[in-house]
């Protein structure tokens, strides 16, 4: 089906206000017509359809919204769709999860492309037409995660993109991991991970240094995990920012998690936004709500772009997640109290790398002639709705086609 109908699709078209506040948020009806992957026309007139003889597809009035990139996620080593198993306590910190793997990834890799395939279906079903993946790559797993993961993304290349980041989960430096890391980035991996320079590898510029080092020489992007909080962790951004702007990286750098910035307050934290923001460094978050959640409306209101992901929807670092970003984005949501029209249609670009149907004066920006038919379809009379009340998606769909066509997911009771 190259070329298409979509009508009684749902699009926000404006903001309605009352004394100069938004109180609603205004649709219509229209009908799109799709061709080769890209919306070529829209109208409100059903007439319009009559005059072809294609396929005609009928949203039956639901809302039509950007689908939405998951920018961090473990799809190479999870319990996902395997039998239940709660996590171990941790006695060491990070190092608990570390010395665990060294056991545990063998064992699973046996089935780690099944469990990886049933995440990538269900993200795809929950809206995600992108996928960045964090994949171990470190001494005990050497290449063979980075295989599995590419194996199954390729499965799903006809229904999203995807990035892939070489992560040295047990430290770079530590685990002596650089030549592997290396080889990676020649094998399938788009960008080049890290973390915690200070805690695991224990030397935060020689850390640093040789991840920048990789990245330029396979003119790569960086997505470093920084946990440490309070001072530790804002140094450590400091030195991120120095090294971004030596190596002349400027806006390919993401930093996960950015625990720290969650710790500062007043100037400092404004003094740190700058920082980031001059350097066009944008982040990753789970929102954590263990902890200090990092200012996700303040970041955004000082230029930096904030990406929600999962991390992981069980493994043994943790046995929560769900895979559901309009639930992620309702907590997020719920932790900062947008309670407001505005602040819930604002949410949505948490999740759609910016892409939203309004932009911040409530102009219709979105979707536009020429442009992928990328979108989700949800039961909801406005994406302030689908936030708050975690709306169902109908369908998913992919440069035209769609992609979350429904599969089961049982759990092996063997594995």
């Amino acid at each position: 089906m190259n070329t298409f109908w979509m009508k009684n699709v749902r699009l926000e078209t404006g903001f309605e206000q009352e004394n100069g506040t938004v109180i609603g948020t205004t649709t219509e009806q229209c009908h799109l017509k799709i061709k080769d992957g890209k919306v070529i026309s829209m109208s409100t007139y059903e007439g319009d359809i009559d005059k072809e003889s294609i396929p005609v597809v009928d949203a039956k009035g639901k809302l039509m919204m950007p689908s939405f990139r998951e920018m961090h996620i473990h799809i190479d080593k999870t319990y996902y769709s395997g039998p239940w198993k709660a996590c171990r306590p941790i006695t060491n910190g990070i190092f608990t999860r570390i010395e665990e793997e060294k056991q545990l990834l063998p064992k699973q890799l046996p089935f780690a492309q099944d469990r990886a395939e049933k995440m990538i279906e269900l993200l795809l079903h929950n809206g995600h037409t992108h996928i960045r993946t964090h994949c171990n790559v470190e001494p005990t797993s050497g290449l063979k995660n980075l295989e599995v993961t590419v194996k199954a993304l390729e499965k799903y290349k006809d229904s999203l993109t995807y990035e892939i980041v070489a992560f040295p989960q047990h430290g770079l430096l530590l685990s002596d991991s650089v030549s592997l890391i290396r080889e990676a980035m020649k094998n399938g991996a788009t960008h080049v991970g890290g973390v915690d320079p200070a805690t695991v590898d224990r030397n935060i510029d020689q850390s640093l240094w040789t991840t920048f080092d990789i990245a330029t020489e396979h003119n790569a992007g960086i997505d470093i995990h920084l946990h440490d909080p309070n001072t530790l962790g804002a140094f450590t951004f400091e030195r991120l920012v120095d090294f971004t702007k030596e190596a002349k990286m400027k806006g390919q750098v993401t930093i996960s998690h950015a625990i720290a910035l969650g710790d500062l307050e007043g100037q400092p934290l404004t003094d740190m936004m700058t920082l980031l923001k001059e350097q066009e460094i944008d982040i990753a978050t789970t929102v954590p709500i263990n902890r200090a959640t990092i200012p996700i409306p303040t970041l955004d209101q000082h230029g930096l772009r904030v990406s929600v992901g999962h991390d992981s929807l069980t493994d043994h670092w943790s046995p929560f997640g769900s895979g559901n970003t309009v639930e992620k984005l309702s907590i997020l949501a719920e932790r900062f109290r947008f309670i407001d029209e505005y602040s819930l249609n604002r949410t949505w670009k948490y999740a759609s790398g910016g892409v939203t149907p309004l932009n911040d004066q409530g102009e219709q920006v979105w979707p536009r002639i020429g442009e992928a038919a990328d979108f989700v379809l949800v039961d909801a009379s406005c994406s302030a709705e689908a936030v708050a009340r975690r709306s169902k998606i109908d369908s998913v769909y992919k440069n035209g086609k769609r992609v979350d066509e429904p599969r089961i997911v049982t759990t092996n009771s063997s594995k």
